[in-house]
């Protein structure tokens, strides 16, 4: 039982967890949102080609995300389950990443096959260092708030780390005195591929130094990759948290990828920079108060009232046309109060439905929900990519000109309607979520009792009994 007693993280175990999330943001808001408009408006990448590449590459990671995960579970080595996969990974994630910065100047089909080929690398990579450091986290601490704490952490470092990685492009620019020439972004990518690659190195090392991982002690038989997803299925709170989280994740993903063509083709500023500046500093300041709450609270109510504020701010944006820059800005900045919940409170309920996991089949597989879960996170943002920016070359997008109505209107649907609408949804499904801070007592009580030979009821189905 004492494995699962309250435990307390000390700050410096704390923040050397969190340190590599900061770096690894650097493979979001790039690629997500600058990489895709420097590929399509500098590079000469086909937007709808470049589309379905993006759309690809998240159906490979449908493949590789749970298979990393189930062989994170079952590695053994001195060094512990996770910490080879990060250690390694990390270097060829640097790599990967510093290509996709830096194309060479060659023919359009060239540059898209450059395109393709790095882009598949770095996000397998990202998938070999990710899936173990997030797998990492819920074996740190049992603890039903002290989780809330480290993953929020954890978050609020991978927001500050957007934030950075969302200033960078002007702070390089600035810094180098970069035009705003073709010439000038390549080498704006350049750079910001030679400052990251190293700190995201130095930091996964870091954690792998400063992180020790538990002893695993199994009860009951180990299962097949198949058989392990087939009892995942059968987690209700996993599924509940799963959909409700794929579903507000699409449509958070679309304003991502959007933004840039938003502002400058709807609202007719040049300040997206500013706007996520605003965004991003606003969810780190909140970020605190929102794990308070959830930690005098619940999880899920804290999660519930967060993305009541962020749709509901957000909502305003598909009314706005060119001159509300101004009107923007306060609805960005009241939409990123509640942003660091929607992403650190969910990861803390995933710890513990991973708990009841264990309770159900007898052992620890972290990986494999990891793994389960970075899919949907992915394919939520590939299919945010490729549909927004197929739709939009469907509509007749044509890169550095000015916009039909047509375009325009359909900006404002797939950036702002759509979110919203799916935000709502999610809220929707997430009622249904059961797992409280004593019904985690309760599990963790249950799982010391099977360990030590018992037969014990399900506390969420008190009239099933586990053998």
């Amino acid at each position: 039982m004492k494995r699962y007693n309250s435990e307390k993280v000390p700050i410096g175990k704390k923040v050397a967890y969190a340190a590599p999330a900061f770096a690894l943001a650097i493979v979001g808001i790039p690629v997500y949102v600058y990489i895709p408009k420097f590929y399509t408006d500098v590079v000469g990448v086909n937007i709808a080609i470049l589309g379905y590449l993006l759309l690809a590459v998240r159906l490979f990671d449908a493949v590789t995300d749970p298979a990393i995960g189930y062989l994170s579970d079952r590695t053994q080595t001195r060094f512990g389950r996770r910490r080879p996969y990060i250690a390694s990974g990390a270097i060829l994630l640097s790599l990967s990443m510093y290509f996709l910065f830096h194309p060479p100047e060659a023919s359009p089909l060239f540059e898209t096959v450059w395109f393709g080929i790095t882009v598949f690398c770095l996000f397998f990579f990202w998938t070999v260092v990710v899936v173990p450091y997030e797998s990492l986290g819920p074996e740190i601490t049992f603890d039903y708030d002290e989780r809330t704490t480290l993953l929020g952490m954890r978050d609020g470092a991978l927001i500050a780390g957007t934030l950075a990685a969302a200033s960078s492009p002007a702070a390089v620019a600035w810094a180098f005195n970069l035009s705003p020439t073709a010439a000038g972004e390549r080498a704006k990518f350049f750079w910001i591929a030679v400052l990251y690659a190293p700190l995201l190195i130095a930091f996964c090392w870091w954690c792998v130094i400063s992180i020790r991982e538990r002893p695993q002690h199994f009860h009951g038989d180990k299962q097949s990759l198949m058989q392990g997803l087939r009892h995942v299925s059968q987690n209700r709170p996993f599924i509940i948290l799963l959909i409700s989280y794929i579903v507000a994740a699409f449509g958070s993903n679309l304003p991502a990828t959007l933004i840039l063509y938003y502002v400058e083709y709807v609202l007719q500023s040049k300040q997206a920079d500013l706007f996520l500046l605003i965004y991003f500093v606003t969810a780190v300041l909140f970020l605190p108060g929102w794990i308070y709450m959830a930690r005098k609270l619940e999880k899920k109510v804290t999660w519930l009232a967060a993305m009541v504020i962020n749709t509901g701010a957000f909502t305003g944006v598909f009314f706005l046309g060119p001159g509300d820059a101004n009107l923007y800005g306060v609805l960005v900045f009241l939409s990123g109060i509640g942003l660091g919940a929607t992403l650190a409170i969910p990861s803390a309920m995933q710890a513990d439905v991973i708990d009841y996991d264990e309770l159900l089949t007898g052992q620890r597989r972290e990986g494999e929900y990891i793994g389960i879960w970075s899919i949907t996170k992915k394919l939520a943002a590939a299919l945010g990519v490729g549909l927004a920016l197929s739709i939009l070359g469907a509509v007749g997008y044509t890169p550095n000109v000015e916009q039909s109505q047509q375009v325009q209107f359909t900006l404002r649907v797939l950036y702002a309607l759509v979110p919203s609408l799916c935000n709502i949804a999610a809220f929707i499904i997430a009622l249904a979520y059961p797992i409280s801070r004593s019904i985690h007592k309760d599990i963790l009580a249950a799982i010391g009792e099977r360990r030590a030979g018992q037969s014990v009821a399900d506390p969420l189905r008190p009239s099933r009994i586990i053998r």
